[in-house]
């Protein structure tokens, strides 16, 4: 007997990763062509500002991508949370459109609407809002249901950095990270993807609810058994000249010679290219340069059942309102 789809779907809007090397220059493009990435007026000059920089990026990126298998594992990881949630709960329908590669949100929409689904809840798969993720992913789903003339009941999860479930799947990830050795030898760093200084003047809040995260942690953390010898928060992935987001975690780190450290990707729930190649590979390299003991990156809550069971849990408040 076939079960009846159910009226109600939950998606988790993320950014994307290329699934393929060829992908890798449609990923660049769609993101320096978002008015959130280069926030110039004109759609004409932004994409031409984009063709030049996705060609001046695209070389070293493929390399990049070739040295963790030739893609970014977002997709995957993405896919096996939905079939995690699907296990746990059937009174949603479960799906996740990126911004920049497959699926987007307009296939995803068209399939929402085939379903007859009734009542969305869009999921941001970003933990801290900001304007050039969050906002940029909502808004660009809204424009897809727009363009159908589809008009479901929407909920928006925006961001959910203070929620006490959450938080101890991080700890959770850390203690992991610590394969039961002493917390007291370790240094955590927090880092986090940066943004341009500028953005962060103009009233986004995405450092605000980074360090509010780290602060709510550094009062969980030694609830847990955990104490480490420090807890800082750094920034990485900094673009062109202009002023971001500090300290960086290149700076940072030239602080632990001879110490032992642990990166937890605050900005992330998802392990994609910035945690497999430029933390897990990239900086630790670094971190051999400089002469630290031990480098450790913990993973990203990607498709665990505390992760899942939190998502369950954030669609049912919302869609019992």
């Amino acid at each position: 007997m076939q079960k009846n789809t159910p009226k109600k779907a939950i998606v988790l809007l993320n950014m994307g990763g290329a699934s393929s090397l060829n992908e890798v220059e449609i990923f660049l493009k769609n993101m320096f062509n978002d008015p959130y990435i280069l926030p110039i007026k004109s759609d004409f000059f932004r994409k031409i500002l984009a063709n030049f920089i996705t060609h001046k990026r695209l070389e070293e990126s493929q390399n990049n991508y070739k040295k963790i298998g030739g893609k970014s594992p977002i997709i995957e990881h993405t896919f096996k949370l939905c079939q995690t949630l699907e296990s746990l709960d059937e009174s949603y329908f479960y799906t996740y459109a990126m911004r920049y590669t497959p699926p987007f949100a307009n296939m995803v929409a068209k399939e929402l609407q085939s379903k007859n689904i009734q009542e969305i809840v869009l999921f941001s798969m970003y933990p801290h809002f900001s304007y050039t993720t969050t906002q940029s992913s909502y808004e660009d789903f809204l424009y897809a249901l727009k363009t159908l003339n589809y008009h479901p009941k929407i909920h928006f999860i925006k961001n959910y950095f203070d929620d006490l479930d959450y938080n101890k799947a991080i700890i959770h990830r850390i203690k992991e990270s610590l394969n039961n050795e002493d917390s007291n030898d370790f240094h955590l760093i927090f880092s986090a993807h940066s943004l341009p200084q500028k953005n962060i003047d103009r009233g986004d809040p995405y450092q605000k609810e980074i360090l509010a995260n780290v602060n709510i942690l550094k009062k969980l953390l030694p609830q847990e058994g955990l104490n480490f010898a420090s807890i800082q928060v750094a920034y990485q992935s900094k673009l062109g000249p202009i002023k971001w987001l500090e300290p960086s975690l290149e700076n940072t780190l030239k602080k632990y010679k001879n110490k032992k450290v642990i990166i937890y990707p605050i900005a992330f729930s998802m392990d994609n290219s910035e945690t497999d190649f430029e933390l897990s590979i990239q900086y630790k390299e670094v971190s051999q340069n400089l002469g630290i003991l031990d480098y450790r990156v913990a993973r990203c809550l990607n498709d665990s059942k505390e992760f899942a069971n939190f998502i369950i849990k954030k669609g049912n408040e919302c869609t019992k309102v």
